[in-house]
């Protein structure tokens, strides 16, 4: 099973269900359908209408963040997983190198995964490394170091993504070498299978993907799917991405 994720940020108002409904309707009748899931994370303030109107169709919908508490609390403006799981999503999106800038620690996002998972949320996990630790060879420690001090044998890997994201390529429009993208995401599994002690969970790459390169990830298996950001926006766009990924 592949995975195309749409990561929306700070975009969106009730009237952009339109671009899902046309995101949808191709999927409907896409030939591949069966061998991929699309899941869009919009902002809060959309995530209880998506989620009730896509309930029984072929988009899932995922919140972009959750508070590192359970259920209710005296934080002013958190929004916790059990809260978001209420509305009815199904993912939610952690470790984004926007939130980790904001201050989310480690312990922080294990505390997100844990509370998360506890409550039947699927975890879309994104860990990366920014330009001066890719310069200094340290792509792979930073990685490891993300890998293990948040995620733990006895979380349920089954509800589980890991979103690779170089800090370095999101938005920029670069991309890694094709072959350092095997390396890193075989590396990556690795991890996870170490962790898990079995089978990795699915590892996706996410950083500048459009319909325009996408192709050129075809032919690396070891990546499970995408974490994608401004293309998500245009109905287009993501559509464009199946079909140049199945072409």
């Amino acid at each position: 099973m592949k995975y195309f994720i749409g990561n929306w940020k700070m975009f969106g108002v009730p009237t952009s269900i339109n671009i899902l409904n046309k995101i949808n309707s191709f999927r409907s009748k896409d030939k591949n359908r069966n061998n991929y899931r699309v899941i869009i994370t919009p902002p809060y303030t959309l995530l209880e209408s998506f989620a009730k109107y896509f309930r029984n169709k072929k988009i899932m919908i995922g919140s972009q963040n959750c508070y590192q508490k359970d259920k209710f609390s005296s934080n002013t403006a958190a929004v916790s997983p059990y809260m978001i799981k209420n509305l009815g999503a199904k993912y939610t999106l952690l470790g984004h190198s926007d939130n980790r800038a904001e201050g989310d620690t480690d312990l922080i996002l294990k505390n997100k995964v844990k509370f998360a998972l506890k409550n039947n949320l699927k975890v879309i996990y994104c860990i990366g490394e920014n330009k001066s630790q890719k310069k200094n060879n340290k792509t792979f420690s930073i990685l490891k170091m993300q890998l293990n001090k948040v995620l733990e044998k006895g979380f349920n890997k089954n509800n589980i993504i890991v979103a690779y994201e170089p800090i370095w390529s999101i938005g920029t429009g670069k991309i890694p070498n094709p072959k350092d993208l095997l390396m890193t995401t075989t590396y990556i599994k690795k991890i996870l299978t170490k962790i898990f002690r079995k089978n990795s969970p699915a590892v996706l790459y996410g950083g500048s993907v459009d319909e325009n390169n996408v192709g050129v990830f075809r032919q690396i298996k070891q990546i499970d799917g995408f974490l994608i950001g401004g293309a998500s926006k245009s109905s287009k766009k993501f559509i464009d991405i199946i079909k140049n990924y199945y072409r």
